[in-house]
């Protein structure tokens, strides 16, 4: 006999001995089931004529993709000791992140709920509401059910003092009938749900891909468990619609996109069983992910809430108070705070990722962009600028300097530039060049005063690749630079010169602390050349668009009032004339204090901008990226992805940025920014998150998409709409922009 054999056949005295270990264990105090002392005993695995197999049939099942992008819900704990961030999407918890923010190493976890015999309902089919109970915290409830039939409430947290993602489950049957609850676990282990390995282990289902694990347990226990392959035969989701039950049931799967299941015990929604805790625990190892689940019950999902809610609420109140410009906006104002600073990596201090998303075809289309998973939750040294200037606004300065370390720590030793963007621990992902990116580092450590010899040698490294910089493919030195903000055209950017002169400015001011006056004037006098430029190369005085000159989103050859044709990208046009083409970035040389904000070039390039990429919604003015902008969903509100140029099958919509961009310019106009403010967190979700993109309010509207000036299926939330509110707040409260530096206002402002 075989010993797979030996052990479905094996004698009845082997289970009583097994009985007879969980009492003695249960005696002791510790029960390596997953179920604490004292809880009680889930109730019999009985099989329903179905014998549970060894090994579950189809692996590796189907391909393992990400869920969308437009997340309801994202929180941590703020102590350093819990390295889990969650995410909520569609009314489940979605990706969880685990050992840090470029990981997720979880695509869902989800709660079904039957009747046994006349419905299935998933949480994703619900309509369930997402909102922060707290305002002052990161704690999410979600709310669904059936009318007349149940009501299912779930809140979210992670342990703050273990690994841990820590869910409190209630179910009150409103019609006194029994219902079940399932929970359908799918695990993405190291950021990849190809190769993982699941197994039952008592009443724990645990995972595991060899580097890292989970255990998840639930109080009272886990009953019925079993690891199948997703998509194929004994897949949970497809027993629970089909025979309200997991009648198919394996002991072990994988390697390959794992998905597992089990029921929990004892909750049916009557008096005396409404409420569960399940704790979902990671690690290296799944002894080490087991120990933090069973842990996490064992202290109760009321203490680890009440810690959460506690560290948030410290946080808070460390930052300055919210100011009197954002009072009508305190909710989201605070919101932000939050969201920006549990974007940070708590391995790698500093390092906050853009987004914890993967949106549209980044997360579930391409197998070359899905797996592993970059997308979003990446480091970039443009959105960590934005991050900072927010931080040191509301009076984080402690994370402000932070960002600027990590972004001199991982600075690109060849030659002094800094990556497209990067894990947060600082691998370089994707391989382009843009020149703000190089230079906004230097801006913010000046604003945050990193200005001594430890930061100096990095500051000097990056400004003598500015003033050297020459494009390989064309030639052009800088300020050309091979990607501008938007990340998918070269040029002459104002944008990016204005960056790039704000840069020099600085790094000549911190040459001359660090002794090295001669670098400073060198580095000022190429400053002042390009700020002299910089209409000559990106400003046309004969463009279709208007009688007056404006400037144009950038041009290719310096030469603003040529044609010089070139291809949009994202499905926009093949080929069109530069001229044709306007973004409201030039707003960057005003606000950084290079040019003055009643510029004549500037102001009828608001009227232009505004004529081609501003529309009103509802929630107020937002603004398109650019023109001919193929960055957003369908004319469906189907999700964009990677079309052939010219096909013109995904539209740009409005972005909350971009809003927030023109009121601080407003304020630095002397005029108002309230409106813009307002805009911005008006954009906001039920649960305070803020998209990276609005719908323009072009047909349709409303299911099965967006409202005009809601948020879309794109990034959310996106940090930087986030600091953008701070920064906006704060701008109007002090009357000019919050990064604005009297060393650049002084040298070119009259």
């Amino acid at each position: 006999m075989t010993t797979r054999t030996a052990l479905q056949h094996a004698p009845l005295r082997l289970a009583t001995l097994a009985a007879g270990l969980a009492t003695a264990l249960a005696v002791s105090g510790t029960v390596r089931s997953g179920v604490p002392a004292g809880a009680a005993p889930p109730e019999a695995d009985h099989a329903s004529g179905a014998v549970a197999s060894r090994t579950a049939p189809g692996g590796p099942g189907v391909k393992s993709t990400w869920t969308e992008a437009d997340k309801s819900g994202f929180g941590t704990a703020r102590t350093r000791r819990s390295n889990v961030w969650f995410t909520l999407q569609d009314g489940r918890v979605s990706e969880v992140f685990y050992p840090d923010l470029s990981t997720p190493s979880v695509r869902s976890l989800e709660l079904v709920v039957t009747d046994g015999s006349r419905f299935t309902d998933r949480e994703t089919r619900m309509r369930l509401r997402t909102s922060r109970p707290d305002p002052s915290s990161l704690r999410f409830r979600q709310v669904g059910g059936r009318a007349g039939r149940y009501r299912l409430v779930k809140e979210v947290v992670t342990d703050p003092r273990r690994d841990t993602l820590a869910l409190r489950v209630r179910l009150t049957s409103l019609d006194g009938r029994r219902y079940r609850v399932y929970a359908v676990y799918d695990p993405a282990l190291g950021n990849d749900g190809t190769d993982d390995r699941g197994r039952t282990a008592g009443h724990t289902l645990l995972a595991t891909d060899g580097s890292v694990a989970t255990a998840l347990e639930a109080r009272p226990g886990l009953t019925r468990l079993t690891n199948a392959y997703a998509g194929r035969a004994g897949a949970p989701i497809r027993q629970l619609r089909r025979s309200r039950d997991l009648t198919q049931r394996y002991r072990s799967a994988g390697p390959g996109n794992v998905v597992q299941a089990a029921r929990i015990s004892r909750l049916d929604g009557r008096r005396g069983h409404r409420t569960a805790t399940i704790a979902l625990g990671f690690g290296g190892s799944t002894r080490t992910a087991r120990a933090a689940a069973t842990r996490s019950l064992h202290a109760g999902y009321t203490r680890a809430a009440r810690r959460y809610d506690r560290g948030w609420h410290g946080y808070l109140s460390s930052l300055r108070p919210v100011p009197a410009s954002a009072a009508s906006v305190a909710r989201q104002y605070r919101a932000s705070a939050l969201v920006i600073a549990a974007a940070e990596d708590k391995r790698n201090p500093g390092a906050i990722v853009a987004s914890p998303s993967a949106p549209w075809v980044w997360g579930d289309k391409k197998p070359d962009l899905s797996s592993p998973s970059g997308a979003y939750h990446l480091v970039w040294a443009r959105d960590s600028y934005q991050f900072g200037t927010a931080l040191w606004a509301d009076g984080d300065q402690a994370a402000a300097r932070r960002v600027v370390d990590w972004l001199f720590g991982h600075q690109q030793k060849a030659d002094g530039s800094f990556p497209q963007n990067s894990d947060v621990d600082g691998t370089p992902v994707w391989g382009s060049l843009q020149l703000d990116e190089v230079a906004l580092p230097i801006v913010l450590a000046h604003l945050v005063g990193r200005t001594g010899p430890s930061t100096w040698p990095g500051v000097r490294r990056a400004a003598e690749f500015l003033v050297g910089f020459h494009d390989p493919d064309t030639g052009l030195a800088a300020p050309f630079s091979p990607q501008e903000r938007w990340e998918n055209q070269s040029g002459y950017s104002p944008n990016s010169i204005a960056a790039q002169i704000a840069g020099l400015v600085a790094a000549a001011d911190i040459a001359t602390r660090n002794g090295h006056p001669e670098l400073a004037q060198s580095w000022l006098a190429t400053a002042d050349t390009w700020a002299a430029n910089v209409k000559g190369w990106t400003v046309t005085t004969n463009g279709p668009l208007s009688a007056s000159p404006y400037f144009l989103r950038l041009t290719k050859n310096g030469q603003p009032n040529t044609p010089s044709p070139y291809q949009m990208g994202d499905g926009g046009p093949a080929s069109v004339d530069q001229r044709l083409v306007v973004d409201p970035s030039f707003l960057a040389l005003p606000l950084m204090g290079i040019l003055p904000s009643f510029d004549p070039a500037i102001a009828s390039s608001l009227d232009v901008v505004d004529q081609q990429l501003r529309f009103e919604t509802p929630n107020g003015a937002f603004w398109h990226r650019f023109s001919y902008d193929g960055y957003g969903e369908t004319t469906t509100g189907g999700e964009w992805t990677i079309t052939d140029p010219g096909t013109f099958m995904t539209f740009w919509r409005g972005w909350p940025i971009l809003a927030a961009e023109r009121g601080e310019y407003e304020v630095a106009a002397g005029r108002s920014g309230a409106s813009y403010l307002a805009s911005v967190a008006a954009a906001a979700n039920p649960s305070d998150m803020i998209s990276e993109q609005v719908w323009d309010g072009r047909p349709p509207t409303g299911r099965p998409c967006c409202e005009p000036g809601e948020g879309t299926r794109a990034a959310t939330p996106l940090v930087w709409s986030h600091a953008a509110l701070i920064r906006l707040a704060w701008t109007i409260q002090q009357g000019r922009p919050v990064d604005q530096q009297d060393i650049v206002t002084g040298r070119y402002l009259p």
